[in-house]
């Protein structure tokens, strides 16, 4: 539950974010939830996601601003693996370079910034230009048609995509507004960042522990589920035993 502080802040910065909304940018924050807020980044010209159309989430904590928020992309952009947080210097990775001056115009405009750059973090891909833009193509018919959240939360911009796409089909565009399953499909197939390409050392330190932490539960998680299947095998020997005894 968000403090009261956090309540009056991010309430103002919804209001900021209404009458003074940053470029290509626009955020709203859950109806139910003022600590979750959606945005929606609109592919910048001249950039490989032109006329892309991104979507994502920022989880604020709930002494925000004292402490810095989740930032998730849950639209495949060729950029960022889908619906992962991302390590950047105002993000819940970095609380000791986060400044409580800084707002949601802030974040998500140092988000797309970082988006357009070729910088490697925590969350990044490595992909060409050229999916970039097959990604940016087949943004809004991901949103669309397979993005649960952005249906409930963008019902506006659901509409406007589903009159683009019959807008391209009168123009003699039959397959717009089909999911593009192909696209899709090279969506999983992305490459992630590796750790050697994370230049900065206390990313990298970070990552390490992540990955430290995710050896360690699935260590404990193969030992558990040996142990489940020893107990199925005494089990179905305990049943061949009595049936045979049955018998």
């Amino acid at each position: 539950m968000a403090t009261r502080q956090a309540q009056k802040r991010l309430t103002k910065e919804y209001k900021s974010m209404v009458e003074n909304p940053p470029p290509f940018i626009i955020a709203q924050p859950n109806e139910n939830n003022i600590l979750e807020w959606h945005y929606v980044i609109s592919g910048p010209p001249e950039t490989p996601y032109s006329g892309g159309q991104y979507h994502g989430t920022l989880v604020f904590p709930s002494d925000y601003p004292f402490k810095p928020p989740a930032i998730r992309m849950v639209t495949p952009s060729g950029r960022f693996r889908e619906d992962t947080r991302l390590c950047l210097s105002m993000s819940d990775y970095h609380p000791d370079t986060w400044n409580p001056s800084w707002s949601v115009s802030t974040i998500l405009t140092g988000l797309l910034s970082f988006m357009t750059s070729s910088e490697s973090t925590t969350g990044a891909i490595v992909t060409t230009p050229e999916h970039k833009k097959k990604m940016a193509r087949a943004s809004k018919e991901y949103n669309t048609f397979k993005n649960v959240r952005f249906k409930a939360v963008f019902p506006d911009l659901v509409k406007e995509n589903l009159a683009h796409f019959e807008e391209l089909r009168k123009n003699g565009e039959p397959e717009a507004g089909e999911p593009d399953k192909d696209v899709l499909e090279e969506a999983a197939k992305e490459q992630a960042i590796k750790i050697s390409d994370i230049t900065d050392p206390e990313d990298r330190i970070r990552v390490e522990e992540e990955l430290q932490k995710m050896q360690k539960m699935q260590a404990k998680k193969g030992k558990h589920d040996n142990n489940r299947s020893k107990l199925y095998i005494i089990f179905a020997i305990v049943l061949v035993v009595a049936g045979i005894i049955m018998k």
